[in-house]
């Protein structure tokens, strides 16, 4: 149910009954009512489009680019700030950094390739010769990359790596040099954006609070109307 279009529709039923019934209350009523719903939907119609000759009207998309670089100066003045980043660093979280998808996505083949290459290479090349060469080693190849794959997720789960990777990553150069790779990810990303995709995310999410000020306004006007009919 759209809050916005109930509260105008209630407030113009008042202003035909008024005037239908000549009733002066429930016409003034109804028509600071309908005045003061209108206004509020205007005021928020007017945060996302441009109406000709209301000056500041549009302001999410005219503002598209001081939106960016108050999205960018929140992230990395508020969140990813090298205080932020050491205190992740040594917390109970960071003790135990799990690279096991790391891993997973590594390629061994080439230090595969390169066992092969330095066993032919050594006084063990003749022997292998004649028993096929380096086409005698190659069902080892999978066995040979599980079994380092295995023995790596071993090593980086072990508190005497995780202590070591946690007291590089907490060096003053390591710091700003990851710091800045996050600026520079999260300014990627905000180039991405475009004034239509900006205001559609900020609709999404505020239009339905902002829809309370419209109930409000409503309500408020039809009881200045009521004050005032009761005054004259």
């Amino acid at each position: 149910m759209n809050k916005s279009v109930v509260t105008n529709f209630l407030a113009a039923a008042c202003v035909a009954l008024g005037y239908g019934l000549q009733q002066p209350i429930v016409l003034t009523v109804g028509m600071f009512a309908l005045s003061g719903a209108i206004t509020n939907w205007l005021a928020i119609h007017m945060l996302f489009e441009k109406v000709p000759g209301l000056y500041g009207s549009g302001v999410v998309p005219s503002r598209f680019e001081e939106f960016k670089a108050g999205i960018h100066h929140l992230m990395m003045n508020q969140f990813f700030t090298q205080e932020n980043i050491d205190r992740f660093l040594n917390s109970s979280d960071a003790k135990t950094i799990d690279l096991t998808p790391v891993i997973d996505k590594v390629d061994l083949e080439p230090s595969f390739d390169a066992l092969v290459s330095t066993v032919e290479q050594s006084s063990l090349g003749n022997m292998l010769a004649m028993f096929g060469g380096a086409e005698a080693l190659t069902p080892l190849k999978e066995p040979f990359i599980d079994k380092m794959k295995q023995s790596l997720v071993e090593l980086t789960q072990s508190e005497e790596f995780n202590h070591i990777l946690v007291n590089e990553l907490e060096r003053p150069d390591v710091l700003a040099d990851m710091q800045a790779k996050v600026a520079n990810i999260v300014e990627q990303r905000l180039n991405e954006l475009t004034p239509e995709l900006v205001k559609q995310i900020v609709q999404d999410m505020i239009r339905t609070h902002l829809g309370w000020l419209v109930v409000w306004g409503g309500v408020f006007g039809g009881l200045i109307g009521l004050i005032a009919a009761l005054i004259q």
